[in-house]
């Protein structure tokens, strides 16, 4: 084989499908049953189908759909009526349904907050923009040669052109806290609330942390259906977006072994756990680095400072995820009625000072008393999850301590989403039919995410851009000789964005001699 590949999650097939479409022979090796990792549909309770870990859509790169050919391939990405719902113990906030109609929302807080959304909306989008200019660029490497050398000095280049106001918001967006972020722009708790959600999404953080406005920022630079800042639903749930990369990937001949455990990864040669060895001339992981330098990587291959730097490296979401299958729609006291709402992205934690309070209790008790709650119900725009009348729920909650004893707290952890979802929506416990939960130390053991890090490692200052896993680093290849990294611990980080997948196989080509497919 030319390149083998651990890992057919979403930016494994993405990287499988670049190479084949060069003319490479590729083999994919997956340890689970199926094909997608973390990006999967799978039946959690008899006739109720949901997306098993990652739930929505928004960063997948327009140019990985539209290279690979997957609406060819069935995928289809419906928006979101609203982007948001934040119920309240008396009234609630949209976001979505226009400028004017969020406007209007807003105003019912503060008719300050209305004016200033207009300019907030702009300067986020200024700054996300530069974000998505790196987004398919290979960071330059700290140390590198020329190459790397005119690469920071283009980056360079393209900042010092950027507008004072632009840089100033680009500045404090990667050094901030959400907080204080939001403070500036914001003074009503309900309009700080439903976009510091962002900010903790996935990070084990309060939104007072500097760093956090960086992580509200990267759920900004994405888009659907050709609409910036938009977010939406994959038909047939995230395992949709995974069988069309899979079928694309075959359709270019790529091999696809599932249950196909590696062991042990070197220069060269991949070994599964039932001893078969497969050679390639590159090794492609589609894994956690820490997981791939710290278990399947022989240690002796690595210098003492690296190996000390990746058992450094930051992992850690402190993210619980449940599937729910419920019998009717839930029924929120502030809006009982059937709506957009229903299909929005439902954020059940009222202020900042609510998400601190999560933060601060998972540090002292392992499990927030009242836990940040995200509903997203998928089967108001996907009738296919649920049988006729009947509905499906994704929870994504935080804040769940990835060492907390998780053997013994997990149904304490249940208990304790139920009870903030039954609080806005009373008869919700009454409306589930079944259920499936997911802690980090389960999210770790099935899809492979190191410390439950649904991100691949904390997007800290000190782990983006060229620092991503680590500075000298950053361009995909590592310490060993013919091993890649494509997965989400590359640049530009977590997300079914694709994008690292993208990346590393333009680098890996260019090694061999070939170049990435127009």
């Amino acid at each position: 084989m030319d390149a083998i590949v651990v890992g057919a999650g979403h930016n494994g097939l993405t990287c499988a499908c670049y190479l084949a479409r060069a003319g490479l022979k590729v083999k994919v090796l997956e340890r689970r049953k199926v094909v997608g990792g973390a990006a999967v549909t799978e039946e959690f309770h008899p006739g109720f189908r949901n997306s098993t870990a990652s739930y929505t859509v928004s960063l997948l790169q327009a140019k990985v759909i539209r290279d690979l050919g997957l609406a060819a391939h069935g995928l289809r990405i419906v928006e979101r009526p609203l982007s948001n719902f934040l119920p309240l113990e008396s009234g609630y906030l949209k976001v979505g349904g226009g400028a004017e109609a969020t406007q209007a929302q807003f105003t019912k807080f503060s008719a300050r907050d209305a004016q200033r959304l207009p300019a907030y909306w702009e300067a986020l989008e200024k700054v996300a923009d530069v974000l998505r200019a790196t987004v398919l660029e290979t960071p330059p490497n700290a140390g590198g040669g020329a190459r790397d050398l005119l690469g920071f000095l283009r980056t360079g280049w393209k900042m010092k052109g950027l507008p004072v106001e632009v840089q100033r918001d680009l500045l404090g967006l990667f050094t901030r806290s959400a907080a204080d972020w939001l403070g500036d722009w914001f003074e009503s708790e309900p309009a700080q609330a439903v976009f510091g959600f962002d900010a903790v999404v996935g990070a084990y953080a309060s939104p007072f942390h500097p760093g956090t406005a960086y992580v509200l920022l990267h759920h900004c630079f994405g888009e659907v259906n050709g609409k910036r800042g938009q977010w939406g639903h994959a038909i047939g749930g995230m395992g949709a977006i995974s069988e069309a990369l899979a079928a694309e990937a075959r359709r270019l001949g790529v091999e696809i072994e599932c249950e196909a455990p590696v062991a042990k990864v070197g220069p060269g040669s991949v070994v599964l756990e039932d001893g078969r060895e497969f050679a390639g001339r590159a090794i492609v992981a589609n894994v956690n680095p820490k997981l791939l330098f710290l278990k399947l990587v022989d240690g002796a291959l690595l210098e003492r400072d690296f190996r000390e730097r990746m058992q450094r490296y930051k992992c850690g979401s402190a993210t619980f995820r449940m599937n729910v299958a419920l019998s009717e729609l839930p029924r929120f006291s502030v809006l009982p009625e059937e709506g957009p709402h229903h299909g929005a992205g439902i954020i059940m934690a009222p202020s900042l000072a609510y998400m601190d309070r999560a933060y601060l209790d998972a540090r002292a008790g392992g499990i927030a008393r009242e836990p940040i709650v995200e509903m997203v119900i998928p089967s108001t725009l996907d009738d296919s999850l649920a049988p006729k009348g009947a509905h499906v729920a994704s929870l994504f909650c935080q804040h769940f301590d990835p060492e907390a004893d998780w053997a013994t707290r997990k149904q304490e952890a249940v208990d304790r989403i139920l009870d903030v979802v039954e609080r806005h929506a009373p008869g919700f416990r009454r409306s589930v039919v079944g259920h499936s939960a997911l802690s980090p130390a389960d999210l770790e053991r099935e899809f492979g995410l190191t410390g439950g890090d649904i991100f691949h490692g904390q997007l800290s200052l000190d782990q983006l851009w060229s620092a991503r896993p680590v500075l000298g680093h950053a361009d995909y290849r590592t310490p060993v000789k013919g091993l890649y990294l494509c997965g989400s611990g590359a640049h530009p980080g977590g997300g079914v964005t694709g994008a690292p997948g993208h990346n590393c196989a333009r680098e890996v080509l260019r090694d061999l001699g070939r170049r990435m497919p127009a």
